[in-house]
């Protein structure tokens, strides 16, 4: 195993979070220890290397792959192929890349990589197949696998899927509380990596909370993630967090300040050249026309 390997790994990690190696060691060694670790100089402990696995976000088997495995390449490729498909929608892509690895040895041998493809094939098994029973199967057979006190980013976004299967089967207080348990977690993370986790948590949670005619909270979660977006200057789902907004106003018949916010997620959809642009244009008018009448 190289562990000169796995210090230059938390050496880029720490410094892509901001962290001096004060801050990584704090409640777990010493900043000499984190120095030593970093050059290579010492081999760390088990209990060392998971806790800062745990500060930096990750999974601690990311380390030993890292110094094990010469395939890692392919491995992040697959990983990066899944949440492209995921992204745009593309459920049969996600169900034919699963299929070809799940076999895989460098997926089956992994746990942690293995949970890639299983999470992938929950997603894939609702959205393509619509089988919610057997979709909520493969998310806890995921979540089996790596789940601890601490969550890490992945995990947080099992979690997340879990909760999106319910909201869409209409159940949507179970939905809320999955959500919920995310929020806390995602809150015991020191550093994010990936800053979308935060935004799509909150806009769901936004939506179910819409259903349950929770409208101010549902307003107040869209305006924690527009912060979040503007401080790191991301357009992603800004658009349809100014709209979840616009809708919450429009629920409760305020619709002047509906207008206001469905504005802004037009010009934020324009720029997007989205495909919601007509669809928020009918929706501006059908507010004004509530307050003509």
């Amino acid at each position: 195993m190289d562990f000169s390997a796995i210090g230059r790994k938390i050496k880029e990690l720490r410094k892509g979070a901001g962290l001096s190696q004060t801050d990584l060691a704090r409640g777990i060694c010493t900043q000499a220890q984190v120095s030593k670790i970093e050059n290579g100089d010492v081999i760390p402990f088990a209990s060392t290397l998971y806790f800062i696995s745990q500060r930096l976000g990750l999974d601690v088997d990311y380390f030993f792959d890292v110094s094990m495995s010469p395939r890692m390449d392919y491995v992040r490729e697959v990983s990066s192929l899944l949440k492209t498909a995921r992204k745009n929608i593309n459920y049969t892509l996600v169900q034919e890349i699963v299929e070809a690895e799940e076999k895989n040895p460098l997926f089956t041998a992994n746990k942690h990589h293995y949970q890639l493809l299983i999470w992938h094939k929950a997603i894939s098994t609702y959205h393509h197949d619509r089988d919610f029973d057997k979709a909520i199967q493969f998310i806890d057979q995921a979540i089996g696998m790596t789940f601890d006190k601490i969550w890490t980013e992945r995990e947080i976004e099992i979690y997340l899927s879990k909760g999106i299967f319910h909201a869409e089967e209409k159940r949507y207080t179970e939905a809320w509380e999955i959500y919920q348990a995310a929020h806390t977690q995602l809150n015991n993370l020191f550093y994010l990596k990936d800053s979308t986790i935060r935004t799509r948590l909150h806009y769901n949670s936004a939506k179910t909370l819409t259903h349950l005619e929770e409208y101010e909270r549902s307003i107040s979660s869209c305006q924690d993630a527009i912060q979040a977006c503007l401080q790191n200057d991301d357009l992603y789902l800004l658009g349809e967090l100014y709209y979840q907004i616009g809708f919450n106003y429009e629920m409760q018949r305020q619709y002047d300040e509906a207008i206001l916010f469905l504005e802004k997620a037009l010009f934020i959809f324009i720029m997007q050249e989205s495909q919601y642009i007509d669809f928020v244009k009918e929706k501006i008018v059908k507010n004004k026309s509530q307050i003509m009448s």
